[in-house]
This record gives C-alpha cells, sequence and structure tokens, in this order.
C-alpha cells in the first residue's frame, strides 16, 4: 500500500503546483485583490491546488509520513516549470538549478527529522501564545514588505504566508490527531480557527504572488512553512528534534542547499502577464524648433 500512497502524493503535489501556478499568473496580471474573485483561471487553479492538498491528505491514509511529506516538496520542482510555460518561454538555468537545490535541501531536512507518533496535546493558552507570535511575526514581515521591492518584497510576504500556513497545519494535526474516532472533540474553538487562518494564508499568499517573482515566492512558503510546522510540533507538541551529533553537519549542509537555492531563485527577473507600456518621448518638430531658436 506503501507505493499507492506514493502515487496520489505525487499525483497531488503535480496539482498542487499547477494550481500555485495557475494562481500566480492571475494574480500578477490583476493584482492582489477581489478582481481575482472575477477570474475563472484563479478558481481553476484554487480548485486544482485544493484537490492536489485534498490528495496529498488520502496519500498519508496509504503511506507513512515520512514517505509522503519529502514528495510535497517537489511541487517546486513542478511548479516553476510550469509557470515559465504559462508565459511562453522556456525555464531559466537558474530557476531549475535554484528549484532543485530548494527542494533537495528540504526533503534532507525532512529525512533528518524524527518521525515518532506522538499523541498532539494543545491547551487553549498555549495556542493564542503561538497564534500571537505568529500575528507577530505577520506584522513585522508586512511592515517590512512595504518598504520593500522586487523579491524582497515578494519573500517577505511569503514568509508572513509560510508561518500562516504553518499554524493551519500545527492546529490541523491537533484537531484530527487528538480526535482518535470522537467527533465531539471537534467542537472546540481551534476547529474554527482553521479556515480563518486558512483565508489569511491564502490572502498572503496571493500579495506574494502579486508582486512577479514566483520563484521566490513559492520557495519561501515550502521553506517556511515545514520549519515552522517542525518547530512549533517540538515546542507546543513535544514532537522529537534531531539532537544526534551525526545529524548536526547535515542538517547544516542541508540549510545551506535550501537557502543557496532560495538567494539563487532572488536574483531572477520577474515575471508579468502583460507587457510593460513604453513611454514615448516626443521629437520635437523641425518647424517648431526653429522658432525657438528665433
Amino acid at each position: 500500500m506503501t507505493w499507492v500512497g506514493l502515487i496520489i502524493a505525487l499525483a497531488g503535489a503535480l496539482g498542487y503546483a499547477v494550481g500555485a501556478a495557475l494562481q500566480q499568473f492571475e494574480a500578477v496580471a490583476e493584482g492582489a485583490s477581489l478582481k481575482l474573485v472575477k477570474r475563472p483561471r484563479w478558481w481553476i487553479g484554487g480548485v486544482i491546488g485544493f484537490t492536489g492538498a485534498s490528495l496529498h491528505a488520502v496519500a498519508l491514509s496509504f503511506a507513512p509520513l515520512v514517505v509522503v511529506q519529502p514528495v510535497s516538496v517537489a511541487t517546486l520542482v513542478f511548479a516553476v516549470p510550469l509557470a515559465a510555460y504559462l508565459y511562453g518561454r522556456k525555464p531559466y538555468k537558474a530557476e531549475i538549478f535554484g528549484s532543485v537545490a530548494v527542494a533537495v535541501g528540504l526533503l534532507w531536512l525532512t529525512l533528518l527529522v524524527p518521525h515518532t507518533n506522538v499523541k498532539p496535546e494543545l491547551s487553549s493558552a498555549s495556542a493564542l501564545g503561538f497564534l500571537a507570535v505568529i500575528g507577530a511575526i505577520v506584522l513585522v514581515a508586512n511592515a517590512a514588505a512595504r518598504r520593500a521591492r522586487g523579491p524582497a518584497k515578494a519573500l517577505l510576504l511569503s514568509v508572513a504566508a509560510g508561518v500562516v500556513t504553518a499554524s493551519v497545519s500545527t492546529f490541523v494535526r491537533v484537531v484530527g490527531g487528538g480526535m482518535e474516532g470522537d467527533l465531539s472533540r471537534l467542537v472546540h474553538w481551534f476547529t474554527l480557527a482553521i479556515p480563518v487562518l486558512l483565508v489569511c494564508a491564502v490572502v498572503l499568499l496571493q500579495r506574494s504572488y502579486a508582486v512577479g517573482y514566483f520563484g521566490i515566492a513559492y520557495a519561501g512558503v515550502q521553506v517556511i512553512d515545514p520549519i515552522t510546522s517542525v518547530l512549533a510540533g517540538a515546542i507546543l507538541l513535544g514532537e522529537p528534534l534531531p539532537t544526534s551529533p551525526s545529524t548536526a553537519v547535515p542538517a547544516l549542509l542541508a540549510a545551506a542547499l535550501t537557502v543557496g537555492g532560495t538567494i539563487t531563485l532572488g536574483r531572477l527577473a520577474p515575471d508579468h502577464s502583460r507587457p510593460t507600456p513604453e513611454v514615448s518621448i516626443p521629437v520635437p518638430h523641425p518647424s517648431s524648433a526653429a522658432s525657438d531658436r528665433s
């Protein structure tokens, strides 16, 4: 059954990548505004992305997390070439190198994290503290993004989207993992927080896409989301972190590879779905120029 889960996870990764590429194309065209809801392709991207995320959840019922989770990292390798195709060009070599570097680095880090089945338990006080930290990061990132331009702006907004996405994963883990067949456990404010956080994550993600640097925006979310999720799991839910000295050096190398790939993606030029209008410079008429000299 592991192979079934692997195939489903791969299909989900491809679906999530296609959805992200379609939504980014529309976000660049219209900006991160309510106009997006009038764009059929944006909705199609959302449906495909949601289907991909759902397939990822289904895959977890057939295969262990240690097998399925690394496959989701492959979305970056799929998404960047797809985004280039939408703009009618071939992927740049730097895009391919940066995407592969980030994906391999994240995959490496994922495999280094110990995977044990710990029942997730989270108190309301800890959950509120966690949300306060997430909110502070979002506010700081958005404030910095207002002063930034280009890839730095896209990266800052993706950081905000990534931490909120991680908070969604954390609450889903607490609600789903702690349910144990008892549906009455769904009657909790944690359950209501999930859709609210999800909407916030989508809004922040579209704002990041709208800047025009899809590679850095998508990579930023892919890096920040798992790192924040792992830290939340370790600090709040008691999940283990790699502490063996033998894993310290590989973890540093994997992190360096991920950072290097992210920097490479950040140096690329932005994509634009519509050509930038050329500014015409008026040329003085010969007769008017002669009259000016007289």
